[in-house]
């Protein structure tokens, strides 16, 4: 036991220090203050009513009402039961945000880097450089959590399909089990998407290898070990997996059924359109920012200085003050890439990119080869539409690549692979065994490519025309001689990162070479190195995450203030829509915080709404707008919000005379524009079952009347003289929404293209809508059997190599 102690107390000390550095670069979380993420301020407004509704009832509420109509909460934060996974994951991430996924950045790797037997003195340098890669701090920045939780995971599911691999199968099964139900639990499905391409890469590299040296009976069997842990760890995140997938074919990620465009020119077979899937494509050239950061200006928005040809040329222009001057200055466009915008370069480090060359030069064997595949497949892909051929077959061809958007994230598998090789290969170096004329060439080689590479992008940094798709519009505002002025500052900013990066290479060689000629200790050496990556990183992310970022803890719990038009509204008590026109409707989740929105913010939200708003809302079509209960409209005039009450709402439900009955979403949506909507329900012949006939007498004294509104339950009273169909400003979501009149089930259909309908008998009654999703049910059962299972071969295999142990 003793003995244990001591060889593992080093990781004890090490988890420590990750612990104290991650405290230290977020250091404000320890003045109790919370980085201030634009993303999240917009979940956290989506998310509000429901998270309301659950403080008040102690319930869990699957829908929530407060956007697009209506959606279920399966990506708005839903609490599924029996999600053990996800407590594991909060005691791992027990510090504050954001320094608990930075945390988790730098453990995760760790663990991978002991898995390839790397010395823990190298994989802490590892760790360093994969924990504060730019592009990883900057999503913290911005709030894209998911996505940092799923990368932050990847070490440790890669570690369990290593350990597999390498015949080390019941260490291999738990860690991959652990990992990969972390993975998924942290549910960012398109971060999850790019790890299982790498997976496949690794294993096609596996496959050959075995091929050649006739082991695939041996591979066959670890492949059936991570097949097994793989269907547990979905098998433990089923519901929510189920629930993702049930809801994604009504989102924009799935098929509404439409085939035409607002203009009616044929719509994509895609999920996603290909202008949207690579609207972020990178460009070729613009892949030289993972080596130096602003190659290409950087980000969308840089501060330039007063000694820059901006500032100066502002200041030379009559009617502008040097406030106004240094307040442009402040955030210049100063990218000139193809992308529409970029927050921040994917800058890997001029350190790191240094070690990885020198690692091509030592490092063999199936590491290598996966990891370069895997960087290769990675650049090509996040070049999209600037790689079209490869970019269009993978979106025709292979599973689920067209649900995602933003290709040019995809480069998170290059700056996850980058510091494993990197890290590999200085062991290697470092390692005596390893041959000195080796070493010395590779150092050599290294230092000769990419020095070349910088000298000859520096002489020749005057033949780059530095234009940006944006810069016709400035010249239009501030002149050509505006632009001449940030072109040249857009030079110097490429210049001066070419001559930061070749610094960055002579110290990194010029340590090495001192340690090949042993001239410094060994610990020394890593000392020097580990300060060069962690000063080379962090001074550059510093850029774009800072202590400024941070704001009192009110501010992110509380992100948005009621006006004066919001409390006005919220006076109302009846159940209503707002249309938000101050801001963008489906880019804000205002409106969403304080009132039910016909609008909000989501990457995937209703397939059907999105259209609406194309075909209509965006049009003014008012009658879509009464039919989906749109009471107030809220807008800005001259700075000023105000609100204009409509009375022309058509309320929560009313009855219909006739049926328009269309043959699809392309009739049906088309007929809103030409039907009276208050007196006629435009139908899809795919529901002409459920309404015997097409026209109603209706009489004065037939009513209905939402009575209780829940987000989970709506109950209406009804008067009716005859059987009629009643028409509700709800959204149509078969997949969870049931209705009872008088406890009694009914069957319920779609109208309007978007909402609900009924037919319902005459008579007095009560109409209960419930959402209740059998899909939670059957993931909670799929759950429960995945962890019964897993503690099973958990005992099973123990018992096994007990018996085995004891032979």
């Amino acid at each position: 036991m003793n003995k244990f102690i001591k060889q593992n107390a080093k990781h004890f000390f090490v988890i420590l220090g990750f612990i104290a550095i991650s405290l230290a670069f977020f250091h404000p979380v320890l003045q109790n203050k919370i980085i201030y993420q634009s993303d999240i301020v917009q979940y956290i407004g989506m998310a509000e009513k429901h998270k309301d509704f659950k403080a008040k009832t102690g319930e869990e509420s699957y829908w929530t009402d407060a956007a697009f109509v209506g959606m279920p909460t399966y990506q708005l934060g839903a609490n599924y039961p029996y999600n053990y996974v996800k407590e594991l994951d909060r005691l791992i991430r027990f510090l504050p945000r954001p320094a608990d996924y930075l945390f988790l950045y730098f453990i995760g790797i760790y663990i991978l880097f002991l898995t390839l037997k790397v010395n823990y003195k190298y994989a802490i340098i590892g760790a360093l450089a994969f924990g504060f890669s730019t592009y990883l701090i900057i999503i913290l920045g911005v709030g894209h959590n998911a996505k940092a939780h799923a990368i932050a995971y990847f070490p440790v599911v890669i570690s369990g399909i290593l350990l597999c691999l390498k015949n080390k199968r019941l260490l291999g099964f738990i860690t991959l089990f652990f990992g990969l139900a972390l993975e998924l639990n942290a549910n960012h499905f398109q971060m999850t998407y790019y790890l299982m391409l790498l997976s496949l890469v690794l294993g096609i590299v596996y496959f050959v290898e075995a091929f050649k040296n006739k082991r695939l009976p041996q591979l066959l069997k670890s492949v059936g070990i991570m097949l097994a842990a793989t269907l547990l760890a979905i098998g433990v995140n089923s519901t929510q997996v189920l629930a993702t997938k049930e809801y994604t074919e009504y989102s924009t990620r799935g098929d509404t059924g439409l085939t035409i465009n607002p203009d009616g020119s044929p719509k994509p077979e895609t999920a996603l359109s290909y202008d949207y899937i690579t609207e972020y494509s990178y460009g070729l050239l613009e892949s030289l920012n993972l080596f130096i950061p602003r190659f290409m200006g950087g980000s969308s928005a840089e501060a330039l200085g007063t000694d820059s040809e901006t500032f100066k040329y502002l200041m030379s222009l009559e009617g502008i003050s040097t406030q106004q001057a240094l307040g442009f200055v402040e955030s210049a466009p100063t990218y000139w890439g193809e992308q529409t915008y970029i927050g921040a370069p994917a800058y890997i480090g001029a350190s790191v990119i240094f070690l990885f060359v020198l690692a091509l030069f030592l490092v063999n064997g199936k590491l290598k080869k996966w990891i370069v595949s895997g960087i290769i497949l990675a650049l090509l892909l996040s070049w999209g539409d600037n790689f079209a051929i490869l970019t269009k077959f993978f979106i025709n061809y292979i599973p689920l690549y067209d649900k995602f958007r933003a290709v040019s994230s995809i480069q998170t598998i290059i700056e996850f692979v980058v510091p494993i090789l990197a890290v590999v290969g200085l062991a290697k170096f470092f390692n005596p065994s390893t041959n000195f004329e080796l070493k010395l060439k590779a150092l050599k080689y290294t230092s000769l490519i990419l020095g070349s590479i910088l000298v000859i992008l520096y002489v020749f940094s005057g033949s780059f025309d530095y234009s940006s798709i944006n810069d016709a519009r400035l010249i239009d505002q501030l002149g050509p001689n505006f632009i001449r002025a940030l072109r040249l500052d857009r030079e110097a900013m490429l210049t001066n990162d070419v001559l930061r990066t070749l610094a960055i290479c002579v110290g990194i060689a010029a340590i090495l070479w001192a340690s090949l000629k042993q001239k410094l200790q060994n610990n020394l050496v890593l000392v020097g190195l580990g300060l060069i990556i962690v000063i080379d990183l962090v001074s550059f992310n510093k850029n774009y995450v800072n202590q400024e970022d941070f704001v009192p803890e009110i501010a992110m719990k509380q992100p948005f203030e009621a006006t004066s038009v919001d409390k006005v509204i919220n006076e109302d008590t009846t159940h209503f829509r707002v249309y938000d026109l101050s801001s963008s409707p489906l880019n804000s989740s205002r409106a969403s915080y304080f009132h039910n929105s016909i609008g909000g913010y989501h990457a995937a939200k209703p397939g059907r709404i999105q259209e609406l708003f194309d075909f209509h809302i965006y049009k003014g079509n008012q009658q879509v707008l009464n039919m989906l209960n749109v009471k107030y409209f809220i807008f800005s005039e001259q700075g000023k919000v105000s609100y204009q009450q409509n009375e022309a709402a058509l309320g929560n439900a009313w009855f219909v005379e006739d049926l328009q009955l269309v043959n699809g979403p392309n009739e049906a949506i088309k007929a809103l524009d030409s039907t009276n909507l208050k007196s006629t329900a435009v139908i899809e012949n795919a529901f002409k079952s459920e309404v015997p006939q097409t026209s109603f007498q209706l009489k004065s004294t037939d009513q209905i009347k939402l009575t209780n509104y829940q987000l989970n339950e709506l109950t209406y009273t009804y008067n009716l003289s005859n059987d009629a169909v009643a028409v509700f400003s709800e959204l149509y979501y078969p997949k969870g929404w049931k209705a009872y009149i008088d406890g009694q089930k009914i069957n319920h259909f779609r109208a309007n293209y978007i909402l609900r309908a009924a037919y319902l008998p005459q008579g007095n009654h009560t109409l209960v809508f419930k959402f209740e999703p059998d899909v939670i049910t059957t993931g909670n059962k799929i759950t429960l059997a995945s962890y019964g299972l897993f503690i099973l071969v958990l005992i099973g295999a123990f018992v096994y190599k007990s018996k085995q142990e004891t032979k």
